[in-house]
């Protein structure tokens, strides 16, 4: 019997679709079919990681021009011309275009980085092998959602070199700065095209969290229960159901804003004057895209965490080789936090003419769900509490995720209360608080997730002593680098300023913006040795020569070193345990796998 038969059989016999696959041993495919244009998830979630690990390097050296400018205001970096050209002639960069790179910092790290590299990455690795089926519900429509993804990359890409420069209105790109060609020279094509580009990454967005949710609501083995997943599954099931119920109103934003920008349309413009001469549009507001923005603006930083916190939960289980405390808690954590991410987007909103009895009802939501979140940091700590801890790569990955994850939280606290956020809203207090919470935390746990799964993806590891280095200077940088903003923020230091060193008010912050940038320089190349020991480690790496390296109960670790299309040879095994029996099972291990039956007389978790 040929192996596309065992595999159309075996999907029979656990309640899959039948569907033909590909990629079989009596059937080698041509390079492009198998790792271009791939139905294969795994391929696939190579894709993902990799084009999000360009775009991760584009805009964090971005960051790096812009603190240079920050730290260095009379200073001349001829290496900037190199870069960026016109853009910084004589080596100094140009206020349009210091504001330009800070709108495409925003815009490749929140949505191309953290939200298609990282959900894109470990929904399209992890979802079928740890819930036991041979792909996703649709591999072609998977496909798509990457080359959607890739065709926003381009227009994104291509927006970098246009003549007036990329779109300069902000990550967020509020109108009507961004509505109207004439407002500045980065409103004009640049900014037209990160429309387009935002537009279809959305599309792969969507396409992308339908497959998710599909998959893992249909497509599970035989005795793998929705309280049998692994937390990590869970995680990217509510990640997907965000996405899939808010980005949807982020498109239709993007829709009103091409139509103000290209067809006469007025739904955000009312009363502008330009050079003394008033504009035809009446009856816009530019707060209504504020509220759509916004609507899927607090559900993506939430997109952003949750898959972070799903690998997290499975890192620190895995190497304290101690079952997850609370997992009832957890899964329930995380409804928590799906719900509330929908009612709380007007937190950024405190400082818009709000009516303060409405602005009180958005204070009272966004502290309610640090419940949920408080939830998930006691489960994680009394996870690791009196564990048998290996202090490997991953598992320092998780914990530096765990302490960012509570000291940016905790910062929220002072910007979720209006009376507060009135004084630190647009400084560097926002700055410092999201960076840490949302960026550098679901960074770590996106590490954590690389680290730990590599040798899955590859069938080798990825080289330890590059990864520890890594670590401690990604780890004791963040805090060098965002810790003081805070102060800077409360002394009233506004963000997205070209040139400080004239505020008489500011001048003292001169040496701490410095010190600031050396350390984003040295983080960066910390990040650079990253990306060198990933590539290095896929063709020069250690091999992988234990099916389950790491001791793991779950599900795909049970699958071939380096799996097929189709993950499992013959049938795919039969699920009897929850994902983290970590305990003696009498051979001299400390796990038992999902995939052994219960003895007599033993009860399920």
């Amino acid at each position: 019997m040929s192996n596309a038969a065992i595999i159309e059989g075996s999907n029979v016999a656990h309640g899959h679709a039948t569907t033909e696959h590909h990629g079989h041993e009596h059937h080698e495919q041509h390079f492009i079919w198998k790792y271009i244009f791939s139905q294969d998830h795994k391929i696939i979630a190579r894709q993902f990681l990799i084009t999000g690990m360009i775009w991760a390097i584009i805009g964090a050296l971005f960051s790096v021009f812009f603190r240079l400018q920050l730290g260095f205001p009379d200073t001349t970096f001829p290496i900037m011309e190199k870069f960026l050209g016109e853009w910084a002639k004589g080596g100094k960069l140009s206020p349009e275009f210091y504001y330009a790179l800070i709108t495409m910092h925003g815009t490749i790290l929140v949505f191309f980085v953290l939200t298609a590299g990282l959900s894109g990455t470990f929904a399209n690795l992890l979802i079928p092998l740890q819930v036991g089926a041979r792909d996703m519900a649709s591999p072609f429509m998977n496909m798509l959602s990457y080359w959607f993804f890739f065709a926003s990359s381009v227009f994104m890409f291509i927006s970098l070199f246009v003549e007036t420069g990329p779109a300069s209105g902000g990550w967020t790109t509020y109108p009507p700065l961004s509505a109207l060609k004439e407002a500045s020279i980065g409103s004009g094509l640049g900014m037209d095209l990160w429309l387009i580009g935002m537009a279809l990454f959305v599309v792969s967005s969507l396409l992308g969290g339908l497959n998710y949710i599909t998959t893992i609501l249909n497509m599970r083995t035989k005795g793998m229960t929705m309280t049998r997943m692994p937390l990590t599954v869970w995680a990217l099931f509510f990640t997907a159901i965000l996405g899939v119920l808010s980005f949807p109103v982020l498109f239709s934003g993007f829709v009103l804003l091409i139509f103000d920008r290209n067809f006469g349309t007025s739904f955000y413009l009312s009363e502008i004057f330009i050079n003394g001469k008033a504009l035809p549009n009446i009856g816009g507001s530019a707060i209504l895209y504020q509220h759509l923005f916004w609507f899927l603006g607090h559900p993506e930083v939430y997109i952003i965490m949750l898959p972070g916190m799903g690998m997290a939960s499975e890192v620190l289980s895995n190497h304290s080789r101690k079952p997850i405390f609370g997992y009832f808690a957890m899964i329930i954590s995380l409804i928590g936090i799906t719900v509330l991410a929908f009612v709380v987007w007007a937190h950024h909103m405190f400082v818009t003419g709000m009516s303060p009895f409405l602005g009180a009802i958005f204070v009272l939501l966004t502290l309610l769900i640090a419940v949920p979140s408080a939830v998930k940091v006691f489960n994680w700590l009394t996870t690791m509490w009196r564990g048998n801890i290996r202090f490997t790569v991953p598992m320092l990955f998780a914990i530096g995720f765990v302490s960012l994850f509570i000291s940016g939280g905790l910062t929220g606290i002072f910007l979720g209360n209006s009376a507060l956020d009135l004084h630190l809203h647009d400084t560097y207090f926002v700055v410092a608080h999201f960076h840490i919470v949302m960026g550098v935390s679901a960074f770590f746990g996106m590490f954590a997730g690389v680290y730990h799964w590599f040798p899955k993806m590859f069938g080798r590891f990825m080289n330890n002593t590059l990864g520890y280095v890594h670590f401690f200077i990604t780890f004791i940088g963040a805090y060098l680098i965002f810790w003081p903003m805070h102060y800077e923020g409360i002394a009233g230091m506004p963000r997205r300023y070209y040139d400080y060193s004239n505020w008489e008010s500011f001048k003292h912050y001169e040496g701490l913006n410095s010190f600031i940038s050396i350390i984003a320089v040295i983080v960066f190349l910390a990040q650079l040795l990253f990306v060198i020991n990933f590539f290095a480690s896929i063709f020069r790496g250690r091999k992988v020569t234990v099916q389950n390296p790491w001791g793991s109960p779950t599900l795909e670790w049970t699958t071939p070193i380096k799996p097929g299309h189709g993950n499992w040879e013959g049938e795919i095994p039969t699920v009897y345990r929850w994902p983290y029996d970590y305990k003696d099972d009498g051979n001299g291990n400390d796990f038992i796998a999902q995939t052994v039956p219960l003895k007599e007389g033993e009860e399920a978790h």
